[in-house]
């Protein structure tokens, strides 16, 4: 099956070798359009922000043009009868159809949502954030909400979900577009819109772009805060005097984030992005409703409404939908959370200024007893993903998690009985 970036460059009559546009996991060297596009939105972020959301602006004009046109060119086409059933029963296997394959595949194609998030990172170079936040973020997401959920009824209702098996990436928007024409004499569908399928391409394409460089200036602006408080390096925190914009923080993200793209399948970085944005969105909804209680007295900005029902009923729900995700995702989650724990704990407590620069101050223990229990949630989960792939099979995942959870577990276990200053 011919991988998605070989999709989108035959859409505009581009052939690379198939080495050259997929990771090792998947057969190939190294997935060279991956890191292109990373590479160009890095020093778009680079040049400035006002370039930047100029850009992103035509973009997205682009993008929801397209998906507009797919919906009212293919609403004729919509046959009732592939609606039925319109909930398929599960197959016997968990989170194949059915409830549990709802649930799963809201988890997975969460990343779909991570961009609204990421428009509070840019808070501090609003004009007017306080009224301005809520209404980009509220209104863009209830906006592409609306267009997700009639882009799936078109696409299932001009065809049944069967033919969709075994399709990826672009695959089944083309199918779609296959099914939106007359049938002949012969039985064979004619497309009426074939341009429709370039067209889709071309809104792929810049739905990446955009995603891309949302999630690369969130990013680099996170790590810039977290820097001017001194939890990660200075160079963070640095600021081009020309472009104004921290260029040093995005070319690092830009060589980071590019290994990850050039070698590591998408199908592991989708479900990666997924379940750390769930857990993500877990931790806010606990911060709200903590410092809502223990600081009531601090000016805000914005102010959540029905604490704390509205940050039970978000953890509730993002951990729900991270239980229905495969256990080799969990896995990566763990070792991921614990590898940044390691971080605070060496470099990041020491140098914090809200910590007053010390890594025997109140909390640590909590830090280290979390980390043991990290640890002890990575054997049990190495475990219950072997269980469910079959003890037979490859035990890689197993050993990985066994043998980080056991240094892990030493390593925090031996520096429990250090001392907590009163502040």
């Amino acid at each position: 099956m011919e991988p998605l970036p070989g999709k989108i460059l035959d859409g505009f009559g581009i052939t690379l070798p198939s080495e050259l546009i997929t990771g090792p996991w998947d057969g190939g060297i190294i997935n060279l359009p991956a890191v292109f596009i990373i590479v160009l939105m890095s020093l778009l972020l680079i040049k400035g922000t006002r370039e930047s959301a100029f850009v992103n602006g035509i973009i997205v004009a682009v993008k929801i043009a397209v998906v507009i046109t797919f919906i009212i060119l293919g609403w004729k086409y919509i046959n009732t009868s592939n609606y039925d059933p319109y909930i398929p029963d599960n197959t016997g296997k968990f989170g194949d159809f059915g409830f549990s394959g709802i649930i799963r595949a809201a988890a997975i194609v969460f990343f779909a949502y991570i961009g609204f998030d990421a428009v509070s990172t840019a808070a501090q170079e609003a004009k007017n954030p306080k009224r301005d936040m809520p209404i980009g973020i509220l209104g863009s997401l209830l906006i592409c909400t609306i267009l997700y959920i009639l882009f799936a009824h078109v696409m299932t209702g001009v065809t049944s979900y069967t033919t969709f098996a075994g399709k990826d990436g672009i695959a089944p928007v083309a199918v779609a577009i296959d099914h939106m024409g007359t049938t002949d004499a012969a039985g064979v569908i004619k497309p009426d819109y074939p341009w429709l399928n370039r067209a889709i391409v071309v809104a792929i394409l810049f739905g990446y772009a955009s995603v891309i460089l949302v999630m690369l200036m969130g990013q680099s602006r996170v790590f810039y805060s977290m820097s001017k408080d001194g939890l990660i390096p200075k160079i963070f925190s640095a600021v081009n005097p020309k472009t104004q914009t921290p260029a040093k923080n995005n070319l690092l993200f830009m060589a980071f984030v590019s290994a990850f793209a050039a070698f590591v399948p998408a199908r592991v970085v989708g479900e990666m992005t997924s379940i750390g944005t769930l857990f993500a969105f877990i931790l806010v909804c606990i911060g709200v409703w903590v410092m809502r209680n223990k600081m009531p007295e601090i000016p805000r900005a914005f102010k959540t409404p029905m604490v704390p029902l509205v940050p039970i009923l978000g953890i509730a729900t993002c951990l729900f939908m991270m239980v229905f995700l495969p256990m080799d995702t969990w896995i990566r989650l763990l070792v991921w959370m614990l590898i940044g724990l390691d971080i605070y704990l060496v470099y990041g407590a020491k140098n914090s200024k809200l910590g007053n620069g010390t890594d025997s101050r109140k909390g640590m223990k909590l830090a280290r007893l979390t980390g043991i229990a990290l640890a002890l949630l990575l054997v049990v989960v190495g475990f219950l993903h072997q269980k469910s792939v079959g003890f037979d099979t490859d035990r890689t995942l197993l050993y990985i998690s066994l043998g980080f959870a056991v240094v892990h577990l030493g390593l925090y276990a031996s520096k429990l009985g250090r001392p907590e200053s009163a502040e």
